[in-house]
């Protein structure tokens, strides 16, 4: 059982016994944290009456009189306990009338004081200890305690420390802070609203300081960043938040090299050192060739498994479907090879395959087995001539036991679909035991020339922004602004690493004239929402440009975290929702008063479509 006193300890004298292997684990914490050979070493007991952590003492520290406080892991008999904090695990000794000699180190207690006893813990706090996330996030305070959480946060606050290094003392940037409390802003996600005490009148929490950053570059504070908070009314996903934080950028003077080169430094010098390293330049990408090739805009380029274009391997196909669908406008055959798909699935993993493909797109695909004895249980590789099958075998570089997955249609349509096979096909692979994602693999990857605008999904003749309405356009696509709008390729990059996007960015626009364009007329904004800022980009305002790196979903994959809940110190629930402290919360109606609001109930018929729309989840 966890007896989880803290104590303050004074002993005198070392003795020795056995079980160094729990602090030679638990030792080794506060090394792994460490970043740089040439960072000082940080003193973890100045103000205050310890003397050591637990993690540290060693046989060099024999004959000295130590300090300690911790929780109590384990006791047996009141008289052999061990003491943890944050830095590790010691054996601690009570003295007694005979010596029992344990281990090479253990501490005979000269005195002892209880600073505060504890109740029933509802969980061990070790780490093999199964626990639900909700009840983790319902007692955050003690989830807090385990290995995980501390060398998580632990590494996060150290990475950002570097960060601050390599921005500001070896780059000059400035650390400013920008307002929560904004207004209402056109475009991008939905934002959390915050009643004032006039009537009618709101502020909003900001989703980016975007339109700030830009306003320092035209007050001149040319080199900005911030670790910033950041709001999105959009409930909460393993990989997103309600409320979030970034590594904010922004930059004058600056073109898209100069931002990508700033933030490969940037996470080569932060890195942590038990990583691999990180090797720079990224390799770089454009939005149309990830989209042909993977089927995504976040490719993970850990593995293969790309996607081929065989149309012309069927041009005078006898298969009809496939001649069907070559004779329509924008007709494409594609495929994808999964690495030994023919031994390591099975029948009902073809199917899972199938539907899925059938539920989400509106699509068939089919596999086709092209080597081995499962051909002739391939409906379309009986028909597919020897000529035609030999070509496929060396345009995709098919081997034995591998499957080709097939489908048709249009060519973003057909490359999505497949895109998301992919990563189906190597979650059954992996689970079968065929290897393809190393997790201690890090991949980084530059994704540009996105499309500026995209057509809006409630109404495909209006566009909207792809990124965000202050992305310049592409300098060699100005002129089909004014003719072919949803030709112009942006100034937006991504920086996605093991199939994440982890960053994005853009150069802005700077020119007041084209920012009022694209706004009124290609957007169809209201321009006075943004008064401000065209007002100020009519003032002279320096190219710039900038970047936001993503430190939640940055720090959970540098961990391995199954979800960015686990690198947040009381982060919200799958829902939106503080566990431990049940917010959001009722206010009464005294209090809601001064701001002129006043609650509409909803009837029974709208709380169940609500409780549809947003049902309980066992994991929170």
């Amino acid at each position: 059982m966890y007896f989880p006193y803290r104590l303050s300890l004074l002993y005198w004298g070392l003795s020795r016994s056995i079980g160094k292997t729990t602090q030679r684990i638990w030792g080794s914490f506060s090394k792994n944290l460490v970043l740089s050979s040439q960072t000082r070493r940080p003193e973890f007991n100045s103000f205050i009456a310890r003397t050591n952590t637990c993690g540290e003492l060693r046989s060099s520290h024999l004959g000295q009189e130590v300090i300690l406080c911790g929780w109590i892991q384990y006791r047996r008999q009141n008289i052999f306990l061990v003491l943890r904090d944050f830095h590790g695990l010691v054996q601690v000794v009570i003295p007694q009338d005979e010596m029992m000699p344990t281990g090479e180190i253990e501490i005979k207690v000269k005195t002892a004081e209880l600073l505060n006893p504890c109740k029933k813990l509802p969980f061990e706090i070790k780490d093999f200890v199964k626990k639900t996330e909700a009840l983790r996030l319902q007692y955050r305070y003690l989830d807090l305690r385990s290995f995980q959480m501390q060398y998580n946060l632990r590494l996060r606050s150290q990475m950002v420390m570097k960060m601050r290094e390599y921005l500001c003392n070896l780059h000059g940037f400035v650390d400013i802070e920008t307002p929560t409390l904004f207004k209402k802003t056109p475009g991008g996600a939905k934002e959390f609203v915050v009643a004032s005490r006039e009537p009618g009148k709101f502020y909003t929490l900001p989703q980016s300081p975007q339109q700030f950053k830009q306003l320092l570059m035209v007050g001149g504070l040319d080199r900005y960043f911030q670790v910033a908070r950041c709001y999105r009314d959009e409930g909460s996903r393993p990989d997103r938040q309600p409320e979030f934080t970034q590594i904010d950028i922004e930059m004058s003077f600056v073109d898209q090299s100069g931002i990508q080169s700033l933030i490969e430094g940037l996470l080569q010098y932060s890195w942590p050192n038990d990583k691999d390293t990180v090797v720079v330049p990224f390799p770089s990408m454009t939005f149309a060739e990830a989209l042909a090739t993977y089927g995504t805009d976040k490719p993970d380029t850990r593995f293969g498994m790309k996607i081929v274009d065989i149309s012309d391997v069927f041009r005078n196909t006898k298969i009809g479907f496939l001649q069907d669908a070559l004779t329509k406008p924008q007709g494409t055959i594609k495929a994808i090879c999964i690495p030994e798909g023919a031994k390591s699935l099975k029948r009902k993993d073809f199917e899972f395959i199938r539907k899925f493909a059938v539920d989400h797109f509106n699509q068939e695909v089919l596999p086709v087995f092209l080597k081995g004895s499962r051909n002739q249980n391939s409906p379309v590789a009986k028909f597919i001539m020897e000529e035609q099958r030999l070509e496929l075998i060396r345009l995709m570089e098919i081997q034995e036991d591998d499957v080709i997955l097939l489908t048709v249609g249009e060519h973003k349509k057909a490359c999505s679909l497949l895109g998301k096979l992919r990563l189906e096909c190597a979650d059954l692979l992996e689970a079968r035991g065929v290897m393809l994602r190393d997790p201690a693999v890090f991949s980084f990857l530059w994704v540009v020339d996105f499309p500026l605008f995209l057509p809006k999904e409630e109404d495909p003749r209006e566009l909207e922004s792809a990124h965000h309405p202050f992305t310049a356009p592409h300098p060699s696509d100005i002129h089909l602004l004014y003719t072919e709008p949803e030709k112009v390729r942006s100034q937006h990059y991504d920086l996605v690493l093991n199939g994440s996007e982890i960053g994005g960015g853009s150069i802005r626009i700077h020119n007041a004239e084209l920012q009022h364009y694209i706004l009124a007329t290609l957007l169809k904004e209201d321009v006075k929402l943004l008064s401000h800022l065209l007002q100020a980009l009519d003032c002279g305002a320096p190219p710039h440009g900038g970047i936001a790196l993503g430190l939640d979903r940055l720090m959970c994959l540098v961990t391995g975290a199954a979800s960015i809940r686990d690198v947040i110190a009381f982060p919200k629930s799958f829902r939106g929702h503080d566990l431990m402290s049940n917010a959001p919360d009722y206010i009464p109606p005294e209090d809601l008063r001064p701001y002129h609001i006043q609650v509409s109930w909803p009837t029974d018929s709208e709380a169940a479509k609500s409780s549809l729309n947003h049902p309980t989840h066992q994991q929170s």
